[in-house]
């Protein structure tokens, strides 16, 4: 018999793996392309994922090729807001070549670096530092302060006719409501009495206008995320029977969420003390040699032409891909040396006078070597699903 694999099931993982509450506000993180009530891989034995830094010809090829369900782009295919999707322009053709195919796409991006445990401490890892270890967590650049509000859960909850139940429950489970863990249609209904008198222009599902009317009515509660709230509503209201239907919506705070983030753990960038001295010349040839990179580039602050040999640093910020923004976070903590992916020529000078030294290791080659963690993680998550690493998937520049 085949596994069933749903995309709601790929979304309740990144979920666990990287709440989208953590994205930075200005990103795009989640379902970028598919419906939750359809099937990874309809039909097949083993439902199969890849995972890959971008959605590029190559990676749409090779997920067609394996007959993937689904693709995890970590950098969202679609971001800036789209008046159209054609194939006249590149990326907006795969993304309709994928639509076709029937593929879901999922991005978890920013949400991934700033988890405990994700991108951002994989990449401070590769330093020479303390704690170090695999599962370890470095203190972020910028910490996550936001509330348990931006992972809310809400309750919403409506009156119904007994009758009518079953069709506003489906209704709402259909667009998201009633999700709990790993159990889906979860509500809970108590009984009471409602009361009303209809106008002489209204047009009541039950008893008389002018009337003051007595009907038993069930009350039905039901989670839902926050985000999907808008739709659940409008779901609900599209089954009610009423012609106006009594609806609540009260917030939720979503505890386990919350202390996934607690103590400041989640949030930009990261903070690493080396376990001792080194010059940033060193640090840049670890950096390369644990990256795989074939090249880096380098400013160190300060006179170093002039001096016989290269100051020692022992704290550096780190940021997968490209971490300009973070720039004054790293300066104002103290840190002696910044790496990441990429920046324009002008912070790096701005770096240099904040007597920040800076490693540029490439922006996806700061990103791609977590990915066979990604997917490991995510197999675990969906036990179900074969979750593959694109071999497509590559830097889009070289060495010349």
């Amino acid at each position: 018999m085949a596994n069933r694999l749903f995309v709601r099931d790929l979304v309740r993982a990144f979920d666990r793996i990287a709440p989208r509450g953590l994205a930075a506000e200005w990103d795009n993180t989640g379902l970028i392309l598919g419906a939750e009530a359809e099937e990874i891989g309809a039909g097949q034995k083993v439902p199969r994922v890849l995972v890959a830094i971008d959605l590029t010809e190559g990676v749409l090829k090779e997920a067609l090729r394996m007959r993937a369900g689904a693709l995890v782009c970590y950098h969202p295919p679609i971001f800036a807001p789209l008046k159209s999707i054609t194939d006249k322009t590149g990326l907006d053709g795969l993304v309709l070549m994928a639509a076709r195919a029937g593929l879901a796409i999922y991005s978890p991006h920013t949400a991934l670096d700033a988890v405990p445990g994700g991108m951002g401490d994989w990449l401070a890892g590769l330093m020479p530092a303390k704690r170090a270890k695999r599962g370890s967590v470095f203190a972020p650049l910028v910490a996550d302060v936001r509330s348990a509000k931006s992972h809310a859960l809400v309750k919403i909850v409506t009156f119904v006719p007994e009758a009518a139940v079953s069709a506003v429950r489906g209704a709402m489970a259909e667009a998201g409501a009633g999700e709990i863990g790993e159990y889906s249609m979860c509500s809970f209904v108590s009984t009471g009495e409602g009361t009303f008198v209809a106008s002489d222009r209204a047009r009541p599902a039950v008893g008389k206008r002018g009337k003051l009317e007595r009907v038993t009515e069930i009350r039905l509660e039901m989670v839902c995320r926050a985000g999907h709230a808008a739709r659940a509503v409008a779901a609900l209201r599209g089954a009610h029977p009423y012609e106006e239907a009594a609806v609540d919506v009260l917030p939720l705070a979503d505890v386990s969420t919350a202390k996934r983030a607690k103590a400041g753990e989640a949030g930009s960038g990261r903070v690493v003390n080396l376990d001792e001295p080194v010059t940033v010349a060193a640090l840049a040839k670890r950096v390369k040699q644990r990256l795989g990179a074939k090249n880096v580039m380098l400013c160190e602050a300060g006179d170093t032409r002039a001096a016989k040999s290269s100051p020692r640093v022992k704290r550096v910020g780190v940021c997968p891909g490209s971490g300009e923004s973070l720039l004054s976070a790293a300066a104002a903590a103290g840190c002696e040396v910044f790496v990441t992916g990429e920046m324009k020529h002008h912070e790096v000078l701005a770096a240099e006078r904040m007597g920040v030294s800076v490693i540029l290791a490439g922006h996806t080659e700061t990103e791609r070597g977590f990915l066979p963690e990604l997917a490991a993680r995510l197999g675990e998550e969906i036990k179900a699903a074969d979750v593959r690493v694109s071999e497509a998937d590559g830097p889009p520049l070289r060495v010349g």
